[in-house]
């Protein structure tokens, strides 16, 4: 993110997106929501295309602070207890103090569905959290790291979208913990997650 006044204008698109949806999400909402005076939000993202891909980049910054320590490959590979606890605790941010910048990601998800431009600039944002994911699993003695990868991020994102779009429960942090454990149980053989350390 460029400036400070950037950062203002793409962390409201994503309250605003969070919020209102994707037809709340207007320049002049923006400016209005932000206390900025009228056209400055234009002035920085002239188009709604530029407006989106400006709040995605934002948003995938942000989301990468959160990641940041399952992320993190200069401390060596997790042990696979240690790989359980990051990921439940990202997992358990995403669903509680950053939950609005889940809900703006699926409006910007279902966005990019309909906007081929929008669908490249969210594709390459995944892959800045599926790569190391399959890093990650590679480190820790996954035979297939690449399809397993795949697993651990459907898993994460299919327990977010159940919680925060769906019909399902909320999850506690225990409830992460044994689902990503007993995922990864099957994923590295000789290296199973103990139970009772995570």
């Amino acid at each position: 993110m460029k400036s400070q006044r950037a950062e203002l204008i793409a962390d409201t698109a994503i309250a605003l997106l969070a919020e209102r949806g994707m037809r709340g999400l207007t320049h002049r909402a923006v400016d209005e929501e932000a206390g900025l005076p009228a056209g400055s939000t234009s002035n920085l993202a002239r188009t709604r295309r530029a407006l989106l891909e400006l709040t995605l980049e934002r948003l995938t910054e942000l989301e990468i602070g959160t990641f940041a320590a399952l992320l993190d490959d200069t401390a060596g590979p997790p042990s696979p207890e240690a790989l359980v606890e990051l990921a439940a605790r990202t997992l358990w941010e995403q669903l509680t103090v950053g939950r609005h910048r889940t809900l703006a990601r699926y409006e910007l998800a279902l966005e990019a569905t309909r906007r081929p431009e929008l669908r490249e600039v969210y594709d390459q944002a995944g892959s800045r959290f599926r790569a190391p994911a399959v890093a990650i699993l590679t480190a820790a003695g996954s035979p297939d790291p690449v399809r397993h990868g795949r697993q651990v991020v459907a898993f994460g994102e299919g327990v977010m979208f159940d919680t925060i779009a769906g019909s399902g429960s909320e999850p506690t942090l225990d409830d992460l913990r044994l689902g990503l454990a007993e995922l990864l149980r099957g994923m590295l053989p000789g290296r199973e997650p103990d139970m009772e350390e995570c």
